[in-house]
C-alpha cells in the first residue's frame, strides 16, 4: 500500500487493486465451492436470501450461520439445481474450510489489513456469492456497518472478483467519499428476533454512484460506512466473488449483532 493508496482510500472509501489474487487461488475458490454445492443436499426447505425484503431474517438456519457453511437461494431460483440457484455461502468459510482459510489469511492480505490501520486484525465473516445469470437479485443500497457494528466503528470488507464483474452482470456500485456520512441502521437482535432499527435519516446522496468495473482477481477493498451496492444480474454469465469482512479486536463487538459464533472464537491472519 502507498501513499496514494491510502489517500485514495481516505478519500473515496473503497480502494480498487487489479488482479491483486492470483489467477490460481481465484480457480480454488471456484473450485471448493463448486465441491461444497455437489454436496449440499438442501431437502424440502431453502433458505432465500434477499437484501430488499429480509425475510431470511425469520429462519433459524440465516439466524445460527455466523458459525457454519450454509446455502442460501435466489428468489427467482424456483426448482432450479443449487449449483444454477444459490445466492450465496456462508458465513464462517475462512474457518471450517481449510482452501478458503489458506486464500483468507495469505500474507498479502494481512499487510493489507494492517496498512489499513487494523492494529488486531480478526477475520469476522465470510462469503462466497454466485450472481446467477438471469436471476441473480440486485443487493440494495447498504453499509456493511449496518450488519457488523463495533464501537467504534472497524469493519472493513475485502471484496475479491472471481469473474469479471461489469455493469451487465452486477458489478458493484458506490457512492464515492460516502463514507464520511453516519451510519444510516443496524440490522441486530432484539430478543429472539433480527430487526432493522432507523439510526439517522439522511438519505443516500444523490450524487452519480461509481460502478466498479473490475477483471478476475481484482480486490476490492470497502469502508464499513461506505454505501453501496449491485443491480440484478440479467446477463447470460456468472458474477461470482468472495468476499471477507475484519474488524479491529481492541473495538467492542456489540453483543446484539446478529452474527454471533457461540464456540467458535475470532481468529486473526495466523
Amino acid at each position: 500500500m502507498t501513499r496514494f493508496d491510502l489517500a485514495a482510500y481516505d478519500r473515496d472509501g473503497f480502494l480498487v487493486l487489479e488482479r491483486y489474487v492470483p489467477a490460481e487461488d481465484c480457480d480454488a475458490l471456484q473450485a471448493r465451492a463448486a465441491e461444497l454445492v455437489a454436496g449440499f443436499d438442501p431437502g424440502p426447505a431453502r433458505t432465500i436470501f434477499s437484501t430488499c425484503d429480509q425475510g431470511h431474517a425469520r429462519d433459524r438456519y440465516f439466524r445460527e450461520s455466523g458459525g457454519a457453511i450454509r446455502f442460501f437461494f435466489e428468489k427467482e431460483a424456483g426448482d432450479r439445481r443449487p449449483e444454477l440457484a444459490l445466492n450465496k455461502i456462508g458465513h464462517a468459510l475462512h474457518d471450517l474450510d481449510p482452501v478458503f482459510d489458506r486464500v483468507s489469511r495469505q500474507p498479502r492480505l494481512a499487510a493489507l489489513a494492517t496498512a489499513l490501520g487494523l492494529v488486531q486484525p480478526l477475520l469476522l465473516q465470510s462469503m462466497y456469492f454466485f450472481k446467477q445469470p438471469r436471476i441473480g437479485a440486485e443487493v440494495g443500497w447498504h453499509q456493511d456497518a449496518t450488519y457488523l457494528h463495533t464501537r467504534p466503528s472497524t469493519v472493513a470488507g475485502f471484496w475479491i472478483a472471481l469473474d469479471d464483474a461489469d455493469r451487465d452482470n452486477g458489478c458493484l456500485l458506490a457512492f464515492a467519499g460516502a463514507h464520511r456520512g453516519p451510519l444510516r441502521e443496524r440490522f441486530h437482535r432484539v430478543g429472539a428476533d433480527l430487526v432493522t432499527s432507523r439510526l439517522d435519516a439522511t438519505p443516500w446522496p444523490e450524487a452519480e454512484p461509481v460502478a466498479l468495473e473490475v477483471p478476475r482477481g481484482s480486490l476490492v477493498v470497502l469502508h464499513g460506512l461506505l454505501p453501496h451496492a449491485s443491480v440484478a444480474n440479467r446477463s447470460d454469465r456468472p458474477r461470482h466473488a468472495y468476499a471477507l469482512h475484519l474488524i479491529d479486536g481492541r473495538a467492542v463487538y456489540d453483543i446484539d449483532n446478529w452474527l454471533q459464533r457461540p464456540g467458535l472464537p475470532l481468529r486473526g491472519f495466523a
